[in-house]
């Protein structure tokens, strides 16, 4: 992930994501559930911008549907600008402008790469110079889809998913994705899968 600077507005883009195998283990006392997975980045993006203000703001808009994205401090890309702001003592706010491409609520990781691409922004705009690792923990406080948002390209996933290791991805992939009409809340899935397992006439699921 890259970003440039124009006119004093930091511009980061941040891809979206396929999960090519998704394993998904027990629910664990944070409320996570141990996964397995290889991620793989796609050529669909998330577009954001960053601009120095007096308090932190939001605005969204895109080519898919965003009527269901929240623009206050449920938003992830917002909660990434503060925790960058609390990391390094920063006592201003910032005006973030998203652009999404990514559907939402489809499994693709558009808020998660919002916030990645909001880590990264905010760094290069507040001049905090954090580095990778500490921009990888301050991800994973975010969800467990952020950290792999961060990295890009290919990658085997654990723990909660941000447990990341680079894969050796070689030749061009296509694929086809065929959004919803109805999106999917990833905390609800996973509550169905918990609810499912302990059906007695449901082997494994």
């Amino acid at each position: 992930m890259s970003h440039a600077v124009v006119d004093g507005r930091v511009h980061v883009r941040a891809p979206g994501k396929l999960n090519l195998f998704f394993e998904v283990g027990d629910a664990q006392d944070d409320g996570y559930h141990e996964v397995a997975s290889a991620y793989q980045a796609v050529s669909l993006y998330e577009d954001l911008w960053a601009e120095g203000a007096d308090e932190f703001t939001v605005s969204i808009s895109g080519s898919v549907d965003v009527s269901g994205v929240p623009a206050d401090d449920r938003n992830l890309a917002l909660r990434a600008a503060r925790l960058v702001a609390q990391r390094i003592g920063h006592t201003g706010g910032a005006h973030l402008e998203i652009v999404k491409h990514v559907p939402v609520a489809g499994g693709m990781g558009g808020g998660s790469a919002d916030a990645a691409a909001a880590l990264v922004a905010c760094d290069a705009l507040w001049g905090a110079d954090l580095g990778s690792a500490q921009l990888h923990q301050l991800a994973a406080r975010l969800g467990a889809d952020v950290p792999f948002s961060l990295m890009g390209g290919t990658a085997i996933g654990t723990g909660r998913g941000d447990q990341l290791s680079p894969a050796l991805a070689k030749g061009r992939f296509d694929w086809v994705v065929v959004p919803s009409e109805a999106g999917l809340s990833t905390p609800e899935v996973y509550a169905h899968l918990d609810a499912l397992r302990t059906r007695p006439d449901i082997v494994s699921a």
